[in-house]
């Protein structure tokens, strides 16, 4: 059993790798088993089509996604640092695995009905994660903005620098950590511009004055 776990695992891998790299076209069973080292057929017992392994891969796609945001909203004290856990959770995600960033792009280009699968398996995995954030509005902290486009502009931001790290690199530039880091400072600023109420400023306490 272990070693069909690792089997799967590893086929799992290596199309998340390809699909988010090479494209879903670009992408052959048979290069994919010559990469693992298993057999075609092995692929297809797994994944009876490459329309199931890219179904699959979604799945454990939005699974680690969802973690990822969970675990930083859980360890992070309350408002404005939920907020930057957050932030700084996905661009380490990002520097970590730009595989999956590779494959949110392409199941954008490919649309529906991948992309509407990632949402649908994303849905009951990052809603922990937007319970908590608009707890923390509704109490006061930061300033109140749906949860859900609190992450929609996160992952825009992430994805955005993601692509420009292979713009640069097409046109010849290497990017560098420091970009990308230069990017999420500014996704902080412009967040606590939003979000953190200046004590300086009185707050409105009545509609229409």
């Amino acid at each position: 059993m272990a070693r069909s776990t690792d089997t799967r695992s590893r086929v799992l891998e290596a199309a998340l790798a390809s699909f988010g790299g090479r494209g879903y076209e670009a992408t052959s069973l048979d290069a994919l088993a010559t990469e693992v080292g298993v057999t075609k057929q092995t692929i297809l017992y797994y994944h009876p089509s490459k329309e199931a392994l890219l179904d699959a891969v979604v799945a454990a796609a939005a699974h680690d996604l969802a973690a990822t945001l969970e675990e930083a909203v859980v360890g992070a004290g309350p408002g404005w640092a939920r907020i930057e856990a957050i932030v700084r959770a996905v661009f380490r995600l990002a520097l970590r695995r730009p595989e999956l960033l590779g494959l949110l792009r392409e199941l954008t280009r490919l649309g529906p009905p991948h992309a509407t699968r990632l949402v649908e398996e994303l849905e009951p995995l990052v809603e922990p994660a937007v319970e908590r954030l608009d707890a923390e509005m509704a109490a006061g902290r930061p300033r109140g903005l749906d949860g859900r486009l609190l992450l929609v502009s996160v992952y825009s931001t992430v994805v955005g620098a993601a692509t420009e790290v292979e713009v640069l690199r097409a046109v010849g530039i290497e990017p560098s950590l420091r970009s990308l880091a230069m990017r999420r400072r500014e996704l902080l600023r412009f967040l606590h511009s939003a979000l953190v109420p200046d004590p300086a400023t009185p707050a409105v306490t009545g509609a229409g004055r």
